[in-house]
Parts: C-alpha cells; sequence; structure tokens
C-alpha cells in the first residue's frame, strides 16, 4: 500500500485464545523468525477469551521476555469472535493478520500474505483446502452453510474460508465502527468491500489440545451468521404462511362441501387432527424465528458492551 513519505508501516498479530496454554510457547517460537523476515515492525497481541487454564500466564511470560507481545484478557469467556474483535481493536499496526492459536493456520503464509498487500490489495482471505482425512460430515456441514448463507444474505462466501486474514487498517477502522450484537466477522468483511484477494493454506494439525468448536458452537456461529446479515428468514415466513393458509382452507371447504352436499359423513377426526397438528408447528416456528429477531433488538437496543477487559499487558491504556 501507499503510504506517507517517511513512513515507516508496523504489522500487527492478533491471536485469540482460549484455554491454549500449550500452544502459545510454540507459536511464538515459529512466529518470530517468519515476522522477522517479513521486514516491518510487528507486535503480537494475545486475547484471551476468559481461559481457565494458564494461558494469561503463558502471555505474561512471553510480554516479560520479549515487549513486542501484548496481551488482552476479557473478563469471562465472552465467545471467540469477540474475543478476536477485543484483540482487534488493540491493534496498532497499519496492517493486520488475525490467526487461531493451535498452529492450524500456517505461520509461514504471513509474507505471502503481506506481499499481496503490498500489492494493493486491502483484504487477504485464506481459504481452508481440506486434508484428505476430513470428515465428510465436517465438509458437507461446511458447504452446507457457506451456501444457505450465500443465498440469505447476499454476501457471497466460499466454502473453507476462516478468520485468518489480513486487513489494512482502513478496512479494520471501519469494521471497529460495527457495534452490532452477534458478531460474525467473516460475513462482516465479506460486507465491507474494498479491493481483497483470496490465497489458499492447508490446514495443518494442532499443535496440543482439543478443538474448542464444539458441534453446538458451530450450529451457534452459523446461526448467528445467518440471522445477523438476512431477514429473509421472516419473510419466508409470509410465504409458508400463505400456503399453510391454503392447505387449512382446503381441508375446511372440504369438510363443508362433505357436509352439506353429500350424504358421506365427514371423515374422521384423525385428519383434521394431522392438520391441526401440522399448523400449529409452522405457527410454532415462525413465532420463535420472530423472537429470534425481537432478541437481537432487545439486546441492540441495551447498547451493553460487547466484551469486558479485566487486564491488559503492554498497552498504552494497560491496566
Amino acid at each position: 500500500m501507499t503510504q506517507p513519505p517517511g513512513h515507516q508501516s508496523h504489522l500487527s498479530i492478533v491471536i485469540p485464545a482460549f484455554n491454549e496454554q500449550g500452544n502459545l510457547g510454540e507459536l511464538y517460537a515459529v512466529l518470530v523468525p517468519v515476522l522477522t523476515a517479513v521486514s516491518l515492525p510487528w507486535e503480537i497481541i494475545f486475547s484471551d477469551d476468559g481461559s481457565r487454564d494458564g494461558t494469561w500466564e503463558e502471555i505474561t511470560e512471553l510480554h516479560r521476555l520479549d515487549s513486542r507481545v501484548r496481551g488482552v484478557r476479557l473478563s469471562r469467556n465472552f465467545g471467540h469472535q469477540y474475543a478476536l474483535m477485543a484483540g482487534l481493536a488493540h491493534a496498532r499496526g497499519d496492517v493486520v493478520i488475525s490467526m487461531d492459536a493451535d498452529l492450524q493456520h500456517p505461520p509461514a503464509m504471513i509474507p505471502d500474505l503481506v506481499e499481496q498487500w503490498r500489492q494493493g490489495y486491502r483484504i487477504v482471505h485464506t481459504r481452508r483446502t481440506d486434508p484428505p482425512h476430513i470428515s465428510r460430515f465436517k465438509k458437507w456441514s461446511s458447504d452446507l452453510f457457506y451456501t444457505i448463507f450465500t443465498l440469505l444474505s447476499g454476501v457471497p462466501m466460499e466454502s473453507g474460508m476462516a478468520d485468518f486474514r489480513l486487513l489494512d487498517r482502513q478496512v479494520l477502522d471501519e469494521i471497529l465502527r460495527f457495534r452490532e450484537d452477534g458478531l460474525f466477522l467473516r460475513g462482516i468483511v465479506q460486507w465491507v468491500g474494498y479491493e481483497c484477494t483470496t490465497l489458499p493454506y492447508r490446514c495443518q494439525e494442532r499443535f496440543s489440545g482439543t478443538s474448542k468448536y464444539t458441534l453446538r458452537k458451530m450450529i451457534s456461529l452459523a446461526w448467528a451468521g445467518i440471522t445477523s446479515f438476512s431477514v429473509i428468514p421472516l419473510r419466508l415466513g409470509i410465504y409458508i404462511g400463505i400456503v399453510t393458509s391454503i392447505l387449512a382452507f382446503t381441508e375446511m371447504a372440504y369438510a363443508i362441501f362433505m357436509r352439506l352436499f353429500t350424504t358421506t359423513v365427514v371423515p374422521g377426526w384423525a385428519s383434521g387432527i394431522a392438520v391441526i397438528s401440522f399448523l400449529f408447528g409452522i405457527l410454532f416456528i415462525l413465532l420463535g424465528l420472530i423472537g429470534e429477531y425481537v432478541g437481537r433488538i432487545l439486546i441492540e437496543v441495551r447498547r451493553r458492551p460487547r466484551f469486558l477487559v479485566s487486564e491488559r499487558l503492554g498497552m498504552r491504556d494497560e491496566g
């Protein structure tokens, strides 16, 4: 990117971490030679999402050994997206790269991301190429989510995209203005536009520990992403309501016709109960969708902070 004469660009690496004590030392050791080769002043910001192990103590030790390592500790576990946003909010760099703490996002790709930025791209996405041993369910569910998200939101997103990306300072400043609840940064980064490109990467094995993204958390993230970016589920409710109303009126007309114009007894209660149960089921689904959006409105109007920071290391407003 073009910078004012005499300006020295800085690079920030933002890493959210939840119970990643066993990974941080190894990640730092791998990052240092890579960042040195980039030839930009750099900082590493670890965002501790309320870890219950020694993650914060490990961050503190790394900061003691190297002042370029900085830390943000959230007051409790707010979730990956909020921990990532907390780290981004404290980044000082002209170019900011986010990545996970488990070494599945390869640090060796950082020079390639920076090179794309130097060529003029404000956003450099990465797209995971799945290893051969990945389960069919994980691949299928990932492809399904991104297809549904693209259709409902109108924001194109390829399967395999993750929170391993580069953001230019201008883009990051715009993203930090977003105050909405239900953060889905992958969607927000796609939505803001700007010049972008995508690099593929091969997902590595976790260095230690287990994945914190359980099936429940993945479903929760997917639901937050869809409902944050689209009101189409509510609009679909209108069409579902029309179709089910037609079915109900058809059943009622049939019953009236049989009663008035034939001597045949109206068929038994089983079919009527089935239709009524079906319609009530649809009704409660639609009420649930409306309740989800009303709940989001309530959260937004409260204007509570999205996360709380209890401690900082190496920050100007260190506390």
